[in-house]
């Protein structure tokens, strides 16, 4: 599956102009990195991965729709799916652009 390209322009829209703010696709989809951090993308499986905090990954997971993602049988804490219909109201996908876009913000530069 190709990721939504709907969806990646609501993120490019809600990203702005950030300084540091690129594009590349990766993980089969378009991720957004800020500094090279990747902050969200457009998953190509449906819906966003999101980067966090780590230490955050347990609570979002417990308390949104958000899932850790999973490569290779394994989960990934600071790594986040959340579903296309989770995110289909802008506010929520907002949400997750600026925890994705704060948390990638606050590491040091690439």
């Amino acid at each position: 599956m190709a990721y939504d390209e709907e969806l990646a322009e609501r993120i490019r829209a809600l990203l702005g102009d950030r300084p540091g703010l690129t594009e590349q696709k990766m993980f089969g989809g378009l991720a957004f990195l800020v500094g090279g951090n990747m902050a969200i993308a457009a998953s190509g499986q449906g819906g966003i991965l999101v980067r966090v905090d780590p230490e955050k990954s347990d609570e979002l997971v417990a308390t949104t729709p958000a899932e850790t993602m999973d490569m290779r049988g394994r989960q990934i804490p600071g790594w986040l799916r959340v579903g296309q219909a989770d995110v289909a109201e802008d506010t929520a996908l907002a949400e997750w652009v600026e925890r994705g876009a704060g948390y990638a913000g606050s590491l040091p530069p690439k």
